[in-house]
């Protein structure tokens, strides 16, 4: 094994590789004020941040869990690396020239076990990128382009070609000092009668890179009838390779998922491919498994998935029994999301790879925009397996779809799903109605239900709404002129609009000079001591951000603010879609379609201006 690595080194690595950009590539991370992040926490199952991180120490710290460290310390308990590895890996990314003390010259040579495997694996993508350029590799390069692949798409995603002899990718390591046991134990090679042989022969390749963009397997799709294998053929367990925790395309898809706050899930390194080409750069995919809770961990952390910053994930299934399965298989991880998921299905129950191929690259953003709730989708594929027009289908199929109401995570929407599922199943609300109230543990009656308090105003929106106008009351020259023009359904609170009402009243923030004679005006405004007590306290309450506001965070939150208000209007026009029969009324339902694409984009818009802001 390799030597000690000097210290002065490990000192280096750590100061050249900056630890906000390191955790950020698995870790969505926002400004908590005073020049720290949070994000949620990789050690632990958390719904609200406490994974905190101060790039300026070098250091973070999860107040849930208690784990804390340097930027070695964190790939070493992420990635599950010795501390040789980590250094090598962050040493070879920044530039770092490692020397290597208390070991003889050849021992201080050696690279790690890792580092070994993924230097073969990088050689390994690189020849086979190369051969699908052969002449053997001719029906290789017919299945792309049969499928909308031009070459310039897949060197774009390092698509390569494995030769159809035994061992040309043994021989091409071989070369390059690798030894047979490396090839055997990173899966690039397995246990022939004669020697090691290429494990992936006469096959379309796709390399399979981790977050930092590390190729550590391979996905083999197959190509010739007299191939016996499996249609696809993926890399087994390796030290490097773990399928439970990798998804395709996720190296390439990151920054766009935590930037849109939306994850869409696809079952092929085609779709993957298809839907990035067709403008849905948030497409991933799992690598031969089943989507299951790493892959969860990982999305939630890149979608900073918390009840405040709500993102979406979509799953995209055939349409056809196998994909309803899979679609009610991930309705019962989707309780481990905050986020709100659907799933997108082809009319024609198409792949994406399909879809653009037949109808253009607007039809595959179309099915993604057209997505419907997960649960919606689960409990509609669960009553189409009865015969709803008999008294025995009825109550078996209100058996079945009733305990998927009731684990709707959020209890807000479990009313409502119970009046749909009424309607779907022709019985009475009341007695569906009280089944979901009893599985869920509601056990109140109905009438009970409807005379109970109204539905609270949403926390975390307050808390945006509440800096807004504490900015307007403090600094109302951060603000102006764009919260003179806010309507008034950008506050959720009755307070906080009698407060937004009380500035209009007095002039507006375009023409306020701050101080306390705009204090002073508010307060006269003011219609009652309730509302004066409250703009007296937002004029004294300290900001949420540590460091003084400036144009960059008022217009964050602003941007955060309208976010809000649009995605609430989204919610409630998707409500109003859903209760439209398409069939029945074409033109009401494209006209609402369309309404609710424009909204989409708004949010988008605001999302985006947010995240600039900062």
């Amino acid at each position: 094994m390799a030597g000690r690595i000097r210290d002065e080194d490990v000192v280096l690595v750590r100061e050249r590789a900056p630890i906000a950009d390191v955790i950020g590539e698995s870790v969505q991370l926002r400004p908590a004020g005073g020049g720290r992040l949070k994000g949620l926490c990789p050690f632990h199952d958390e719904k609200t941040p406490s994974f905190n991180v101060n790039p300026t120490l070098g250091y973070y710290m999860c107040f849930g869990c208690g784990e804390s460290g340097d930027v070695i310390s964190f790939i070493r308990g992420t990635e599950h690396l010795s501390f040789v590895e980590t250094v090598e890996r962050l040493a070879q990314r920044y530039g770092v020239t490692l020397t290597y003390e208390q070991g003889s010259a050849a021992a201080g040579r050696q690279a790690s076990q890792r580092t070994r495997l993924v230097e073969a694996h990088r050689l390994a993508a690189a020849f086979y990128a190369e051969q699908l350029g052969s002449p053997e590799a001719v029906t290789g390069r017919q299945f792309l382009a049969e499928r909308g692949f031009d070459q310039a798409a897949a060197a774009s995603y390092g698509v390569g070609y494995a030769p159809q002899g035994w061992d040309n990718l043994v021989k091409h390591l071989r070369s390059k000092g690798f030894s047979q046991e490396e090839l055997i134990l990173g899966g690039l090679a397995s246990e022939g009668r004669r020697g090691p042989i290429d494990r992936f022969r006469g096959r379309l390749v796709w390399p399979i890179k981790d977050l930092a963009g590390d190729v550590v397997g391979f996905g083999a799709r197959k190509l010739y009838e007299d191939d016996n294998g499996p249609k696809y053929l993926n890399t087994s367990e390796t030290p490097i390779y773990k399928k439970s925790a990798v998804l395709y395309g996720l190296d390439v898809a990151k920054k766009e998922i935590a930037k849109r706050r939306q994850a869409v899930v696809v079952e092929g390194y085609t779709d993957v491919m298809a839907c990035h080409l067709a403008g849905i750069p948030t497409a991933i995919a799992t690598c031969g498994t089943a989507f299951g809770s790493d892959h969860i961990g990982l999305i939630r952390r890149l979608l900073m998935d918390q009840d405040e910053m709500r993102g979406e994930v979509v799953f995209t299934f055939d349409g056809d029994a196998a994909g309803q399965k899979a679609a009610l298989k991930a309705f019962g991880e989707e309780q481990r999301f905050v986020a709100q998921t659907f799933i997108a299905v082809s009319p024609d129950g198409m792949d994406p790879c399909e879809l653009r191929l037949a109808r253009g690259d607007v039809a595959v953003r179309d099915m993604v925009a057209a997505r419907v709730p997960l649960v919606e989708f689960a409990i509609r594929s669960v009553l189409g397996e009865h015969d709803l027009e008999t008294a025995e289908g009825r109550v078996a199929a209100m058996k079945r779809t009733a305990p998927l109401v009731a684990k709707i995570k959020d209890r807000a929407l479990r009313p409502e799903y119970a009046r749909r599922l009424a309607g779907w199943l022709g019985m009475e609300v009341e007695q569906v109605t009280a089944r979901v109230g009893e599985l869920s543990g509601d056990v109140r009656a109905p009438q009970q239900r409807r005379s109970a308090a109204p539905r609270p105003v949403d926390a975390a929106a307050v808390t945006v709404e509440r800096e807004l106008a504490k900015l307007a009351v403090q600094q109302p020259v951060l603000v102006a002129p764009q919260f003179d023009a806010l309507a008034e359904d950008v506050f959720t609170s009755p307070e906080l609009q009698a407060v937004h009402a009380v500035i209009a009243k007095a002039g507006g923030t375009a023409g306020a000079a701050g101080g306390e004679t705009w204090v002073t005006a508010l307060l006269e405004a003011s219609p009652d001591d309730a509302v004066r007590s409250l703009v007296t306290r937002l004029a004294v309450e300290a900001p949420l951000s540590d460091l003084e506001p400036d144009d960059r965070y008022a217009g964050a939150v602003l941007a955060r603010a309208q976010e809000l208000a649009a995605t609430r209007a989204t919610a409630e026009l998707k409500q109003k879609l859903q209760r439209v029969n398409p069939a029945e009324e074409p033109e009401r339902y494209g006209r609402l379609f369309a309404e609710l694409v424009s909204l989409e984009q708004t949010v988008r818009a605001l999302r985006e201006r947010g995240i600039g802001s900062l």
